[in-house]
């Protein structure tokens, strides 16, 4: 990806340092967590009842994520899934998953994707995600998203136009994020769709971003699980929030939409429970 000419300032560091700091961190992750992938790596259980993978490769791509944006601006925050918090005076902080989507990765699935938003003053202005395998990688900065794969020229994202639940392409990762009234809910908006499929994570938003589908809902989401996404959707045309339509960038209950009109159809349902 050719950033030499981009100039813009932003928060005043020019825009091309973030991005540099970006496509470096994603590309030191990937020499982590590529090689472990189909691997038959080891897998470890966070919790003591139920299921919450984690593995050896989620726990050094971040290290090395953390140690790239350390080298390019080492006073900025740090908050990531798999490492304590770095707390410093900046209001910068960078947002960190570096696999979101463990069980994709540990399944084989390449859905799971590298995670890295920037925020000034907790307000998300940059986000990356990274598909190594796939080598595909979506870009929200400044005004624009945009996707290239293996290096080519990056092209603009756009979402589509679909304002209509009945014309709506759906995705979540699973029903199981919802319970009880909630997942009623979701069950009722899935009825009104069009089309709904399960199971990409991180990469489901990026197809939102990139006009694929036209719907994202996910619950119980954390910071880290969303904040990279952020602008790669806003700055596509598409909106996303939280069920009750507050900023989706400390995660929780999450509505992705391709137009302002399906997300207010698909928060009209969601936001009842």
């Amino acid at each position: 990806m050719d950033i030499s000419t981009n100039t813009s300032i932003i928060h005043n560091i020019e825009e091309t340092a973030f991005e540099r700091t970006l496509l470096d961190a994603i590309n030191a992750a990937a020499k982590v967590t590529l090689p472990a992938f189909r691997s038959g790596l080891s897998v470890d259980n966070k919790l003591d009842e139920g299921f919450d993978p984690v593995t050896q490769a989620d726990k050094e791509a971040e290290q090395v994520i953390r140690q790239v944006i350390e080298g390019a601006f080492p006073h900025h925050m740090i908050i990531g899934e798999e490492h304590a918090t770095k707390q410093t005076d900046s209001p910068f902080s960078w947002i960190i998953d570096p696999i979101d989507g463990t069980r994709a990765f540990i399944t084989g699935v390449p859905v799971w994707g590298t995670l890295i938003g920037i925020a000034h003053k907790e307000k998300i202005f940059a986000g990356i995600m990274a598909q190594p395998f796939t080598g595909e990688v979506f870009l929200g900065l400044g005004s624009k998203s945009t996707y290239s794969r293996f290096g080519s020229d990056p092209k603009n994202l756009t979402t589509s136009k679909v304002q209509n639940l009945d014309e709506a392409r759906l995705m979540t990762t699973t029903p199981a994020l919802f319970e009880g009234e909630q997942l009623q809910a979701y069950l009722n908006l899935e009825k009104q769709v069009r089309l709904a499929r399960y199971g990409c994570d991180c990469y489901a938003y990026c197809l939102l971003a990139a006009g694929e589908i036209d719907l994202v809902v996910e619950a119980g989401l954390n910071i880290y699980d969303i904040a990279a996404l952020i602008p790669i959707i806003e700055n596509a045309g598409g909106t996303i929030t939280t069920f009750d339509g507050s900023p989706a960038d400390k995660g929780g209950n999450i509505i992705a939409a391709a137009t302002p009109q399906l997300h207010r159809a698909a928060m009209d349902i969601m936001a009842k429970k």
